[in-house]
């Protein structure tokens, strides 16, 4: 059997998207001496723009046969692909090549997150561990099942939905209200043409993201996100308010049980569907009295939880992508800092709802001024643009990803809080809180 092609140095690379995930990848692709060429398809973010060569016009993701003979004329050797969304249409299928590499899952394996009934499904045959569930199509059909129910319920748009199509309720009432948003109303669009109804269960969350290269899985240092906009995990679910990375919630005992009990066999029960699976497979999970249960797969890098595990990575970043693509992860070491990061997230006013766009952003180089040699501060961009003075607006809900790295978690948080305080935008908001659920634990 013919060995997979080296990595070439240089390594020419086409980074699709432009968040704040976005941002930390290109932030660590930089780092590479392998880098080549980095071309950016979405320039418009702040920080994005000073790291790379933006693509000479506006890429047409429709426009298959201009995108491959794009990356021919180009020389691209790697496509890192960020969204989901492109992800879910087939990008990674449409760019692969026996030259080009391309860093993501198929269409087919991408359904585990486009398509949460397609989840349902793989995890039932595999009996991962996962919330009962039922599928609905017709709201009339999903409030008639809900008639019969009196527990705390969840529920869910089958669709992407940015990270917004989940609702926590704790009555039927609820949920009768959360079908009418979802299903009714469209609230998240197409997304919500099925629905899912599912037992509430709880614990603590945690995220897992593994490297996956067709047969052999890298699982990362595991995560902890922070989705709900208030303080206390309050209010409405949003794309994430902060995560931090490594979380003391699980041992290696854990950890080997989520890789025997979910990873392993979700890849392959995606196997025998003939579906091969490449790329970042990122469990949601909920940690049970009962073990760990998976509440949603992701396709692709989570966010915010990039931006620790990115500040913390201390291996070459092009390898580790090609050595997935290549399907030789398993020859690869990867090493971490042992350093805690935690990501606080700078929100615009009134996010997750409507917001404004276009405010003046102020003290980046104050915040990151809080590093030494010890500690590190990195402001990554999320939702920013250059303005027409030459200084940096808000250009979305979530702005800003402040990232610190430290000793511990405690001191990571604390110093995180500490570089937001220096930052200045009308209605800028951040919890302060990220970490509480194992330095203040209670039994929310």
């Amino acid at each position: 059997m013919a060995r997979p092609r080296p990595c070439p140095s240089p390594c020419n690379v086409l980074l699709i998207g432009g968040g704040g995930r976005e941002h930390a990848l290109a932030w660590k692709l930089r780092q590479s001496p392998r880098l080549g060429t980095l071309w950016l398809t979405d320039p418009d973010n702040a920080a994005l723009a000073r790291l790379g060569t933006p693509c000479p016009q506006k890429m047409d993701f429709t426009d298959r046969f201009h995108m491959k003979r794009w990356c021919e004329k180009n020389d691209i050797h790697l496509v890192v692909v960020g969204p989901e969304a492109l992800l879910a249409k087939g990008i990674v299928d449409l760019l692969q090549s026996d030259t080009r590499m391309v860093f993501g899952p198929s269409q087919d394996a991408a359904r585990l997150e486009s398509d949460k009934a397609f989840a349902k499904q793989i995890m039932r045959q595999a009996a991962v561990p996962s919330p009962e569930g039922r599928v609905f199509d017709r709201a009339e059909s999903a409030q008639v099942y809900l008639e019969s129910r009196d527990e705390p319920l969840v529920v869910k748009a089958t669709g992407l939905a940015a990270g917004k199509g989940v609702v926590v309720c704790d009555t039927a009432a609820e949920a009768m209200v959360a079908v009418d948003r979802i299903m009714v109303q469209r609230e998240f669009g197409d997304a919500g043409d099925r629905i899912i109804i599912e037992q509430r269960v709880t614990g603590q969350e945690l995220s897992v993201l593994a490297l996956v290269d067709g047969r052999n899985v890298w699982i990362l240092d595991p995560c902890q996100d922070h989705k709900q906009i208030g303080e206390g995990d309050t209010g409405p679910n949003t794309g994430g308010m902060g995560a931090y990375c490594p979380t003391p919630l699980v041992d290696d005992a854990t950890m080997a049980i989520i890789e025997r009990e979910i990873l392993i066999p979700t890849i392959d029960a995606l196997r025998r569907q003939g579906i091969e699976y490449k790329g970042v497979l990122y469990a949601g999970l909920m940690l049970t009295l009962g073990g760990p249960k998976v509440l949603e797969f992701n396709c692709r890098f989570g966010d915010p939880e990039t931006q620790p595990l990115m500040a913390r990575l201390k291996s070459d970043l092009i390898e580790v992508l090609w050595a997935t693509c290549t399907g030789t992860i398993g020859e690869f070491e990867i090493e971490f800092d042992e350093r805690t990061a935690c990501c606080v997230v700078m929100t615009a006013a009134g996010y997750p709802g409507p917001y404004a766009k276009g405010d003046p952003i102020t003290g980046i180089e104050d915040a990151e001024a809080l590093s030494d040699e010890s500690k590190q501060v990195i402001v990554f961009h999320a939702g920013t643009k250059a303005g027409t003075d030459g200084g940096i607006v808000t250009n979305g809900g979530r702005v800003l990803g402040v990232t610190a790295l430290a000793a511990d978690l405690q001191a990571a948080r604390d110093l995180a809080n500490a570089a937001c305080d220096r930052i200045h935008f009308p209605g800028a908001y951040f919890r302060r809180d990220i970490g509480d659920r194992v330095l203040q634990p209670t039994d929310r």
